[in-house]
């Protein structure tokens, strides 16, 4: 499947950009920005996503992650650093598996694990056609004060934007993915990876602010399944600390990927 992507600068390790459910590439400006000078970037719109077009029975993490990886292999890329975002922390460790000679490094930015509650709910929600007042309060509750307003406004409406039939698959394949395939997809990934966490889901299903040294069921798992991850604790933002916090997320990243390159 050709999916929509912009890449720019040149140089070693690349880095491809992974964005989250109803996002697209241009989450990642700061990052692109920041990095070009240095690495070949590439940042993808996933399908059924910006301007990569496919209807929802097209939409899977599992398809996701054959587009990004038949784009890698397309752009002859050398071992990159996979970064992804929220729905991306899904999707990243499936491209690194299919594509493990493409792969340095893998990086996950605000992830998180559903549960079986959460399949019930979200199937619920949908079943009584509330999905878009549902996707209106998760996304309004994934900003602080640090987040401009005007961003805060245009992501919720994008969310809102999204085609019905790539919201509902989504929703519920994400939920799917988690139950059914994320702890054996992370356990495969022979890459170093790097956990960038600004938010944690709490017993009421509210989504707070991560605190470091704080423990989390989600952090309890990468470290069974991962062997040598990395957790970064960034306190003080939202949910897209990729935006909120640009140079506190690219800190984190120059770091790993220094590291990345020395081995």
């Amino acid at each position: 499947m050709s999916i929509h992507h912009i890449t720019a600068g040149s140089g070693g390790p690349p880095i491809v950009f992974i964005h989250g459910f109803s996002c697209d590439h241009t989450d990642w400006a700061p990052q692109v920005a920041h990095f070009s000078p240095r690495h070949r970037v590439v940042a993808v719109d996933l399908p059924g996503h910006g301007q990569s077009k496919a209807p929802g029975t097209d939409c899977s993490i599992e398809a996701f992650g054959v587009a990004v990886a038949s784009l890698m292999r397309r752009m002859d890329l050398p071992p990159a650093i996979i970064v992804g975002h929220s729905m991306g922390c899904r999707v990243a460790p499936e491209v690194a598996v299919q594509a493990p000679d493409r792969t340095a490094g893998v990086v996950l930015i605000d992830g998180s694990q559903f549960n079986a509650a959460t399949d019930t709910l979200m199937r619920k929600v949908i079943g009584e056609g509330k999905l878009d007042a549902a996707l209106q309060g998760m996304f309004a509750a994934m900003f602080n004060e640090k987040s401009a307003p005007s961003v805060k406004a245009a992501i919720v409406e994008r969310a809102l934007a999204l085609p019905k039939d790539v919201a509902q698959q989504m929703t519920l394949d994400s939920v799917r993915y988690d139950l059914a395939r994320l702890e054996p997809t992370l356990a495969a990934v022979k890459s170093p990876m790097l956990v960038i966490q600004t938010t944690v889901t709490n017993e009421r299903r509210e989504r707070v602010p991560v605190k470091k040294g704080e423990a989390a069921p989600y952090f309890d798992m990468l470290r069974r399944v991962v062997p040598g991850v990395e957790i970064e604790a960034l306190e003080g933002c939202g949910h897209f600390p990729q935006i909120d916090a640009p140079a506190e997320t690219n800190a984190l990243l120059e770091r790993f990927i220094a590291k990345v390159a020395k081995r």
